[in-house]
């Protein structure tokens, strides 16, 4: 019985897709949670901004325990920033991704076949300096000429890959022409026996599936697929069916399918496209306004009502809201969805603050307009900000506009009083849009304006944290 790898491109293909991407926050939660259910390996995308890339490869390397990060190096480029990127690894692979199709070799890389073979021999060499797991992706393998991806293959070989993957980027083959395709490759270049040779397939017509359970019985030893639908093989299909037919073709996988469901469920709600979901928070559900919960809820329960709100709880957020949630459900009969969406604001993805408030002045009545000096803090210094605006809260809002540099679209703004009495305390909640996402803070003061300002501050700390990752 051959155990195959099982390699997802889930972030890699929603790093650079036109329709989705995915946050740095959402990046992380969704390897871990790929790392859980034991996938052999998971790719990340290649480094093109060093300072996030290389911090969100880090963060990765740190954060799985299971599996194997993959991250390409161009063709030609220096691999030593990808290799410093995973460096307290204690196992990783590069990968060199090379154009199977003159198209490819001349549209995009403006090479001849020739060229193409002399640069995949020195980065696959170049690699091999910083580990032995290297491997060649060939780019539309299947409308490729046949000698040319030959002589890729064998340059690649020589200068030690370990690992050849052919990727039918056009997806119009069936699966018995695909297999076709495989074995010629095979006859081509009888080294690839003995290695690991896998297979990435796109779904145009729908056969990627079945494209790739023709390779695994084949020979191929890895294939790709993803968590997500991203226009490949499907991670949850694939493993289905090699957890119920695999022994007739001889392989198995470590994947942990018994979890596969429940966890495909959670990376599709870290996925969905950024205009219906934020990373920090609320879309918003007019259905979830009625919903009440008592002590007796399970976390379950309260996870799935924040769901409806709009929320996409990590599991740790999930835990310290429910445990906030208990702490007021103790104490009165219910807890209704506008308090849970408080709890949220308080209890989840909370940041180091960038900025920090000082102290605030503000002149309001009806004979002036509306003025606001706010001053924060940011690490050692301090900077003020002076605005008008229609009425001292929107003034405020407007000056720390002004000392942070940014703009953002307020999309929902609360004021409720938590006591009675003259010194009664205002609870707020301010929402604010940013890239397509919404934002939650929270403030609490005796002063309506302070917990304005502190629930807004609040907010724009929990944006800036991304952005600036």
């Amino acid at each position: 019985m051959n155990t195959i790898r099982v390699c997802d491109s889930t972030v890699r293909k929603l790093s650079t897709g036109k329709e989705n991407t995915l946050s740095f926050k959402e990046k992380l939660e969704v390897a871990k949670l790929l790392d859980k259910l034991c996938v052999d390996v998971i790719e990340l995308d290649e480094i093109r901004s060093s300072k996030v890339d290389s911090l969100l490869i880090k963060s990765v390397v740190t954060a799985v325990k299971h599996s194997l990060i993959a991250v390409p190096v161009p063709l030609g480029a220096d691999p030593s920033p990808t290799a410093a990127a995973l460096g307290e690894a204690d196992r990783f692979r590069l990968q060199v991704v090379a154009p199977g199709s003159s198209v490819r070799m001349e549209y995009v890389y403006h090479k001849k076949a020739a060229a193409i073979v002399d640069m995949v021999d020195s980065t696959v060499r170049a690699c091999r300096n910083f580990t032995d797991d290297v491997e060649l992706l060939i780019d539309d393998a299947t409308r490729g000429d046949m000698g040319a991806i030959s002589q890729i293959i064998g340059a690649a070989l020589d200068a030690g890959a370990t690992t050849v993957t052919f990727c039918d980027d056009a997806g119009t083959m069936l699966p018995e022409e695909f297999a076709a395709f495989l074995e010629d490759r095979l006859k081509a270049e009888p080294r690839l026996r003995d290695i690991t040779w896998g297979v990435s397939c796109s779904d145009e017509l729908s056969m990627a599936d079945a494209c790739v359970i023709a390779a695994l019985c084949h020979g191929a030893g890895e294939i790709k697929a993803s968590a997500y639908p991203v226009n490949t093989a499907s991670l949850e299909n694939v493993c289905r069916v090699i957890a119920g037919k695999g022994e007739s073709f001889g392989v198995r996988t470590q994947v942990m399918t018994s979890s596969m469901r429940r966890t495909v469920g959670q990376i599709n709600r870290f996925c969905v496209p950024d205009d219906t979901k934020p990373s920090f928070g609320f879309t918003g559900n007019v259905d979830a306004a009625d919903e009440t919960l008592t002590a007796h809820d399970s976390k379950e329960a309260v996870v799935s009502v924040a769901e409806k709100l709009g929320y996409i709880l990590s599991d740790e957020d999930a835990g310290n809201v429910y445990d906030a949630f208990i702490k007021l459900a103790s104490k009165k009969e219910n807890v209704t969805a506008k308090e849970l969406d408080a709890i949220v604001a308080t209890a989840a993805m909370q940041v180091p603050a960038k900025y920090e408030l000082e102290n605030y002045i503000t002149n309001t009545g009806s004979a002036i307009t509306s003025m606001a000096h706010v001053k924060l803090k940011t690490k050692d210094e301090s900077i003020e900000g002076i605005s008008l605006g229609d009425g001292p809260i929107d003034a405020a809002f407007l000056a720390i506009e002004q000392i942070t540099g940014r703009h953002y679209e307020l999309d929902d703004f609360q004021i409720k009083a938590i006591t009675e009495g003259k010194e009664a305390a205002a609870e707020t909640i301010v929402k604010l849009r940013a890239n397509g996402k919404v934002y939650s803070g929270r403030g609490l003061s005796t002063d309506i304006i302070g917990a304005s300002v502190r629930a807004y501050l609040n907010a724009v700390n929990k944006v800036v944290y991304e952005e600036e990752l």
